[in-house]
């Protein structure tokens, strides 16, 4: 396993951190049924054993149980301080400094342990900054680390570029989660924000490396560039390589669901040329090719995050995304008609969508989801049996 500098905090991060989003489900069909506790366990201990030494979790994964997941599979003598913990307290509702406390000793207890490596402010965007400043959320922040629960602030963020340079300027912030990815260059923070970062001293994660699993499968557009390269690799490789080009970035979060995907990830950030600036001037070129094969294909950006979840209306909005997109990257509709008919059936089809929006402010990267719902239900409906 390789390491970075988690910035100024002294730490020595891996440089593939796990994400706890994606942890497997009992029923991949029925995710009501929650955590496959065995297995979870299995992959997050096996994770340790190879390296692997950043976990990062919030309040809301896995319907508030990622938190307690994580914490059981680390209360094993010596797991807990073999890792860096990070999780998010989210500030899209009101929440007052009493609240929070609450919150937070809630999590300790989930997790539990005594202290937070990194607690995230979970979301910055344009459309809360302002109440976080008013409510002074960093000065509540900075007096749980004064008390030693948590050892190091951080903040996740979506939004715009400029907004987010605001953002990075106003206090020193110890650690960042950003979302980067090879196709994602100029959403969000951009790489330009990543240098921002890393040169006031912040440590710099990335989430949705492989933009919610999309990255790890080559529609043939794609595979015809990757194939053209001298050195074999696959989809998957490539778009860490991508990441792990960049000097800024201190570690990538990965949310793993098998021991098959952390195995191929294991054996990628195993390999000692992972470093900052390894990428050729012809396979930085092959990349952007890579890119630009991926946007010729028509998908919608959706990453599977689930925060526009619960619909009022019982729509399965990720699912219906992931089915739209499965469709175009395999090149292959009969499965995913198929699936979406049985989802209609269930009563969770788009033409339940009643344009009532209440998901539009709830997505991170700003999806138009009614809009997107129709195209995509006019692209899915049709198989019947």
């Amino acid at each position: 396993m390789l390491y970075r500098k988690l910035g100024n905090t002294g730490f020595e991060a891996s440089l593939l951190g796990m994400g706890c989003m994606r942890l497997p489900y009992i029923d991949d069909t029925d995710l009501t049924k929650g955590v496959h506790l065995e297995k979870a366990f299995e992959l997050i201990r096996y994770a340790i054993d190879h390296g692997v030494n950043y976990f990062d979790t919030a309040q809301g994964y896995h319907a508030g149980n990622s938190e307690a997941v994580l914490g059981e599979a680390l209360d094993q003598p010596g797991l807990r301080d073999k890792v860096w913990i990070t999780t998010k307290h989210p500030f899209w509702q009101p929440c007052p400094p009493d609240q929070v406390r609450r919150n937070l000793e809630s999590t300790l207890k989930k997790l539990r342990t005594d202290r937070i490596d990194t607690l995230f402010i979970h979301g910055i965007g344009p459309g809360n900054w302002p109440a976080i400043l008013r409510d002074d959320v960093l000065g509540l922040f900075e007096k749980l680390k004064a008390e030693g629960i948590i050892r190091t602030i951080g903040f996740s963020y979506h939004g715009n570029f400029e907004h987010y340079k605001e953002v990075v300027a106003h206090y020193p912030w110890e650690v960042c989660l950003l979302m980067h990815n090879l196709l994602d260059i100029d959403r969000e923070v951009t790489a330009e924000g990543l240098a921002i970062a890393a040169e006031r001293g912040i440590g710099v994660t990335i989430m949705e490396p492989l933009r919610g699993g999309g990255l790890s499968y080559a529609p043939r557009p794609v595979a015809a560039v990757y194939d053209s390269a001298p050195t074999k690799r696959t989809p998957t490789e490539w778009a860490f390589r991508y990441l792990a080009n960049f000097p800024s970035v201190s570690s990538i979060t990965s949310g793993m669901s098998n021991m098959e995907q952390l195995k191929e990830n294991l054996a990628i950030f195993s390999q000692p040329d992972l470093t900052p600036n390894h990428l050729s001037a012809a396979e930085s070129a092959l990349l952007v090719k890579a890119r630009e094969a991926y946007e010729s294909i028509v998908t919608n950006p959706c990453t599977g995050c689930n925060y526009c979840l619960p619909c009022p209306q019982n729509v399965g909005i990720s699912n219906i995304f992931k089915l739209y997109n499965d469709g175009h990257r395999f090149e292959f509709f009969d499965q995913v008609r198929r699936s979406y008919m049985f989802a209609r059936r269930g009563g969770s089809g788009a033409e339940k969508c009643n344009d009532c929006g209440a998901c539009v402010p709830q997505c991170p990267i700003n999806i138009d989801i009614p809009k997107e719902l129709k195209v995509a239900h006019a692209t899915l409906d049709g198989w019947n049996e």
